[in-house]
């Protein structure tokens, strides 16, 4: 059986906003891969790369997918001898809000929307010169 309902909701609401400010040991990562068992491995704006866990509270409540951001407690884990370089304390859902925030960083800038449609794009013959075989008609 899962978590109540009231957690689930409480837990996604509480991601949905950016803190105030962070504190001196949380930095803002990008998800790069899950490797398992509630480890993720994500990419710091140093471009370092640390394995984090996932709290139980997070766990079958909010998915991470790769590219997303996510909150990282970089000294959560210091007392524990492991590879396990830090804790997710929170994930990014509402990307636009948490940009807006003075402790976003700037290497991790907005991608580009790209065009799935780019075939269509090609095809469609809009302001273009009808070819010389259909003038002839």
């Amino acid at each position: 059986m899962g978590p109540p309902r009231r957690k689930v909701l409480a837990t996604a609401e509480e991601t949905l906003t950016p803190p105030d400010d962070l504190s001196e040991s949380q930095r803002i990562a990008r998800a790069i891969k899950a490797t398992g068992n509630n480890i993720y491995l994500v990419e710091l704006p140093s471009k370092m790369q640390i394995l984090v866990e996932l709290p139980a509270r997070f766990r079958s409540t909010i998915w991470i997918k790769r590219g997303s951001y996510v909150v990282v407690d970089i000294q959560a884990q210091d007392e524990r001898d492991n590879k396990i370089g830090g804790e997710i304390v929170n994930i990014v859902r509402d990307e636009k809000a948490w940009r807006k925030a003075h402790f976003w960083p700037k290497e991790f800038p907005k991608q580009p929307v790209t065009a799935a449609d780019s075939d269509v794009e090609d095809e469609s013959r809009v302001g273009q010169m009808p070819s010389s075989d259909e003038s002839d008609a």
